[in-house]
């Protein structure tokens, strides 16, 4: 599994500089178009760090400052998001073939946004890969700046916060703290999951549309019976 899709190998890999690179993971999967990023896992395991009292494992931060910090750069990803969709994000996704930006990611995305409305800012951010394109497609439809503001920092904080909390909270409970290393290792595996489901709908559609029996568009000659 690559190194950026593993929460503890990519917050070690910051060394010292782990809260800001933590921040800037958060920034810019909310919004600067790379969606292949462990956001919940992640913020799971930096409380879950946070509540650590082991040796081994040194808190990079208070809580207080994680769920400070944490909402305030998923917000302001957000942000960038929406803006360049404002500014005529939709270009991006011209290509179906590109390997981050395609087509159908923004297209799923609408359809999420088209079911849901505004919510969907709330709701997405707890959807990996429609979290990133949720603001984009917001901005690239115009919708009212306010109330995109108002839902982006509702789901900012709900997110940002929320997750973050919930690792800490769990980190206090003596199982967990005992076996933190194990559950890391389960943290891991199930960040992965998402991915691989994904991946597998993706070929099973593809599949399925290669499958599908096309059209010639030639007309059909009925005097023949």
């Amino acid at each position: 599994m690559p190194g950026f899709l593993d929460p503890v190998n990519l917050l070690n890999s910051f060394g010292t500089w782990v809260l800001l690179g933590l921040l800037l993971v958060v920034f810019i999967e909310s919004g600067l178009l790379f969606p292949l990023l462990p956001g919940d896992s992640l913020l799971f395991t930096a409380g879950l760090i946070a509540a650590s009292k082991s040796t081994e494992i040194e808190p990079f931060a208070p809580i207080g400052v994680l769920l400070v910090l944490i909402p305030i750069a998923a917000i302001a990803g957000d942000q960038v998001g929406y803006l360049i969709g404002s500014r005529g994000g939709t270009a991006l996704f011209k290509n179906n073939d590109a390997k981050i930006f395609k087509k159908a990611y923004i297209d799923e995305s609408h359809a999420f946004f088209e079911k849901h409305g505004p919510i969907t800012i709330v709701l997405a951010r707890f959807v990996p890969i429609v979290r990133t394109y949720a603001p984009l497609v917001a901005g690239a439809a115009r919708m009212k700046y306010s109330v995109f503001l108002t839902y982006n920092v509702l789901g900012g904080v709900l997110w940002g916060a929320g997750v973050t909390m919930l690792g800490y909270l769990l980190g206090q409970i003596t199982f967990v703290r005992d076996n933190i290393d194990i559950i890391f290792l389960l943290i891991v595996a199930v960040s992965v999951l998402p991915i691989v489901w994904e991946v597998f709908k993706r070929y099973r559609s593809g599949r399925a549309n290669g499958n599908a029996p096309k059209d010639s568009g030639e007309p059909v000659d009925h005097s023949a019976a």
